[in-house]
């Protein structure tokens, strides 16, 4: 399955840590993480995801495949802007959010508009988003949701 991760660009290291176990996490269970291909919790998450063998996919924001993190191993350069934000949503089966500001807030609504399910680690406190504690947490609600709806 395919897990959109969503979360603030500038992060303090508690976050960046449970970011990258996160990653690690999605790809020890198998699956591609999706996210905006820059820093902040995007990279973390592909950090944590590469170290476990996993693949990761960075939708950007510029024309520029070379913008990417170096954790991303399929950048798509869109030149979007924060229009991106539609994409790192509906390239995903469920999203989990990670911290974040008014873009994460922008990519909750489109995940819960388009009826993905939506996990949240000390993120905005929005209705239809399943608040959890931890990584795992967030990985197995994700799970179940998606297994639920199929």
């Amino acid at each position: 399955m395919r897990v959109s991760v969503i979360g603030g660009s500038s992060i303090p290291p508690e976050t960046a840590a449970v970011a990258e176990e996160l990653g690690e996490r999605l790809a020890n269970r198998g699956h591609t993480v999706v996210c905006g291909g820059l820093g902040g919790v995007m990279e973390a998450v592909c950090r944590g995801a590469r170290e476990a063998g996993g693949e990761t996919l960075g939708i950007l924001p510029t024309d520029r495949r070379a913008d990417a993190n170096p954790h991303v191993t399929v950048p798509i350069a869109t030149g979007l802007g924060h229009a991106r934000n539609a994409l790192v949503v509906l390239n995903g089966d469920a999203a989990i959010a990670v911290d974040g500001s008014h873009g994460t807030l922008s990519e909750i609504g489109m995940a819960l508009a388009h009826g993905r399910a939506v996990a949240g680690i000390d993120t905005h406190d929005i209705e239809g988003v399943k608040t959890v504690e931890t990584p795992a947490d967030a990985v197995d609600y994700v799970e179940s949701a998606v297994e639920a709806a199929r």
